[in-house]
């Protein structure tokens, strides 16, 4: 392995699921604004993540939609104008 290429600066973080409000303490180097109170009672950099091994479904084994900041109302208006064109295209196909 070579030798120096990881960082010296990594520090206990508490990454913070918004989907479930779950948390869990670790090492990272990640940057961070702020912070949190933990459960032992110290206080850690809060990074906080919209999926992690507590609400995705590989690990829940369960589909969990969340939608954050309306993706899929985004989705839906973006691509709207092409499922009516199909309809459209199909019901004159069907007139001829």
């Amino acid at each position: 392995m070579k030798k120096d290429i990881h960082p010296d600066n990594h520090r206990l973080v508490v990454f913070k699921d918004i989907s479930n409000d779950t948390g869990f303490l670790t090492h990272s180097t990640a940057p961070s604004k702020e912070n949190i109170v933990w459960e032992d009672g110290n206080e850690y950099p809060l990074i906080k993540v919209e999926i992690s091994n507590t609400s995705h479904p590989f690990y829940t084994g369960k589909m969990n939609f969340v939608d954050t900041a309306g993706r899929i109302d985004k989705f839906n208006k973006k691509f709207a104008k092409f499922g009516q064109f199909k309809v459209k295209n199909q019901e004159e196909g069907e007139e001829n």
